[in-house]
């Protein structure tokens, strides 16, 4: 993406929301909600602030209604105010979209999302003040949820330029003339000249040795970077910036250039090397994170917003453009300093070289820290869950085969259970130290869609299917979360479409999809197995037309002597069963006993057709409607639901 800057005259008054803003992380706040329980009990819903509700039209400014990549209003009062929405469809944890000061606006868009920081340590003034933060999470505290922050360690927002030819001003220079952007397809020569190239000293593309000044003489050594000087849209160097004055050897700053790669952007996201020295697309400046003055600023701007915002967790984003080592440090010290363990020191001090974070006034003792690689390799993905690094991954591989693949192209499940083999593979099979508690492989984070990919029912727009794979999202192992919207039936496709304004909807909690997500979580709560239970694939199969078991996939969650039996049938056309019987095979075969009784607490009370009876070595054929699921559990065990 060519990154240029149209600054609208509407935008100058935005100075005046600084005010909003002047309360520091650095000031002395206290927690007051420690972190006790099993992350797996919980159910995580995204939200993106600017969308969900808008509490407060006095931080209304540069809002443009229904254009989707500006400001829409909503902010931290919106959420307050509809924490009883998110108890009635009930979630129990909240993650929240970035909340440092951004960037207002580049190329026409606006950093509504929070992933184009521009000070690390004040809040972005269109969601409120730094009280108004800690009032949503103290009123969501009080009322049983946990609060995740989103985070970015990888990037800053396109706040400087490559000074490529040395003229002081951010050029788009245009090379060649006559064939466009791709040569002919011939082998005859351009006819019109040299195939066209653009270079955009904003984001020029990725050079090994460092973004080089160029003129048509030649290069000229590696090029000076020049900080944008706009405050009106928070266009500035990043803060907390350097210590000026103070010794060279002590000096702490964002603004440093040899705090960044200085490479240019992403081109090949096959080439690791891009990916974790170059910075990402649209511009946004890379941070050299295997320096440990850079690690540790980083370590200590965060933990203070442990404090300040008395935040449970981190959803962290771009983890694979981050070097393992940064993880390494970056992970177990913020997990020792929330645990009241260790204390950090704090190099953005700039005035005190001795200064230290402050220590958390409630020790969280299980904060959980989970990483968006975006990405299909479970190698890639796992091993960000190794030696000590994050606690869980963000489960792409399996909304890419199971969610996308499975549930709504049509896939056989047997990519069920091969997904589910792999994360048994690739993932840790231990917990952290001084982390939940549970290995990362039994704390994936699942889910169907999300902010930086279309909706489910973008390109399968069928309710069936999509209450079909929320199903499984509520059933497997790991910790479910929904994307704010989804219960809503939203269907938008790619950025920004797929970010649509939660309040136009009334928040609604009467559709079909909404009860429906109600009733999964009331099972999932009810049941003890369905968070914690150890999961063993009992059916899959290679069938996906008008087989028996055509679509079919079962499993069984076992915890302290309690089982339960989910069956789904992913298939669009027919009724299927666990059972090959008419094609010469088995039954399914389960681990319960031969007689036992298994009620689908699914079904309508006294439906006839709700019980079954376990065979011969525990075998079982379930039926199954097209696009239905069954939650089988001993007869015995059944409870009522809230």
């Amino acid at each position: 993406m060519v990154v240029q800057l149209k600054l609208s005259l509407a935008l100058a008054v935005f100075v005046a929301l600084g005010c909003n803003s002047a309360a520091s992380v650095d000031a002395d706040w206290q927690t007051t909600a420690g972190q006790q329980g099993d992350w797996r009990d919980e159910i995580i819903y995204q939200l993106l602030v600017d969308r969900f509700a808008d509490g407060d039209l006095n931080n209304d400014r540069s809002v443009v209604p229904g254009a989707l990549g500006l400001y829409q209003g909503g902010d931290w009062q919106g959420v307050i105010d509809h924490l009883d929405y998110l108890k009635t469809l009930g979630v129990t944890s909240l993650w929240i979209s970035p909340v440092v000061r951004n960037l207002e606006t580049d190329a026409n868009f606006d950093g509504y999302h929070g992933y184009w920081q521009q000070d690390f340590e004040h809040v972005n003034p269109h969601f409120g003040d730094l009280a108004k933060l800690r009032e949503l999470t103290r009123k969501a505290h009080e009322q049983g949820f946990k609060v995740i922050l989103d985070i970015v360690t990888n990037h800053v927002a396109q706040l400087f330029y490559y000074d490529i030819n040395g003229n002081g001003h951010p050029d788009e220079n245009v090379y060649g003339s006559g064939c466009g952007e791709q040569p002919p397809a011939d082998t005859q020569p351009c006819p019109g000249g040299a195939v066209i190239t653009h270079i955009s000293e904003y984001d020029p593309d990725f050079d090994p040795q460092g973004v080089r000044g160029y003129t048509s003489l030649g290069f000229s050594g590696l090029a000076p970077i020049k900080w944008i000087y706009i405050p009106g849209i928070d266009r500035s160097p990043t803060l907390p910036g350097s210590g000026a004055g103070q010794d060279p050897s002590r000096q702490f700053g964002f603004q440093r250039e040899d705090w960044y790669h200085r490479r240019g952007r992403i081109t090949n996201y096959g080439n690791r090397e891009q990916v974790l020295t170059g910075d990402f697309p649209g511009g946004l400046k890379d941070l050299a994170t295997e320096r440990p003055d850079v690690r540790d600023a980083l370590t200590a701007v965060f933990a203070k917003w442990i404090q300040a915002g008395d935040f449970d967790g981190f959803r962290i984003d771009t983890l694979k453009h981050v070097d393992h080592e940064f993880w390494q440090s970056f992970a177990p010290s913020l997990r020792k300093y929330a645990a009241g363990k260790i204390m950090l020191a704090d190099p953005t001090n700039a005035g005190d070289p001795n200064a230290i974070v402050k220590p958390l006034s409630v020790p969280k003792s299980k904060f959980f820290m989970f990483g968006e690689s975006f990405d299909g390799n479970d190698d890639l993905n796992g091993s960000y869950t190794m030696n000590q690094e994050v606690d869980s991954t963000f489960y792409f591989s399996q909304k890419f085969t199971v969610f996308d693949g499975v549930f709504k192209h049509g896939d056989a499940t047997k990519a069920i259970a091969d997904q589910f083999d792999r994360k048994q593979a690739k993932y840790a099979s231990v917990p952290n130290e001084d982390g939940v508690g549970v290995a990362g492989r039994e704390v994936m984070v699942n889910f169907m869609d999300n902010h930086d990919v279309t909706r489910f029912l973008f390109e399968k727009p069928s309710l069936p299917a999509l209450r079909n794979a929320l199903a499984y999202l509520f059933t497997e192992d790991g910790i479910p979360c929904i994307y704010y919207g989804t219960e809503q039936e939203f269907n938008g496709g790619n950025d920004p479409t797929n970010r649509e304004r939660l309040w136009d909807t009334g928040f609604r909690t009467d559709g079909g999809t909404f009860q429906w997500i109600q009733k999964l979580i009331q099972v999932r709560k009810a049941y003890a197995p369905l968070r914690r239970g150890q999961m063993t694939i009992k059916y899959s199969t290679t069938h996906t037309a008008m087989e028996q078991d055509s679509g079919m996939v079962a499993f069984e969650r076992a915890d302290g002597g309690k089982k339960v039996l989910v069956v789904i049938n992913t298939s669009d056309v027919k009724q299927s069963e666990t059972s090959m019987s008419q094609m010469g095979g088995p039954d399914m075969l389960t681990s319960f006993t031969v007689g036992e009784k298994l009620v689908d607490i699914l079904a309508a009370p006294n439906d006839p057709t709700s019980t079954f009876t376990v065979g011969l070595q525990g075998s079982l054929s379930v039926p199954v409607a097209a696009r239905s699921q069954r939650i089988l559990v001993p007869q015995s065990d059944v409870v009522p639901l809230q």
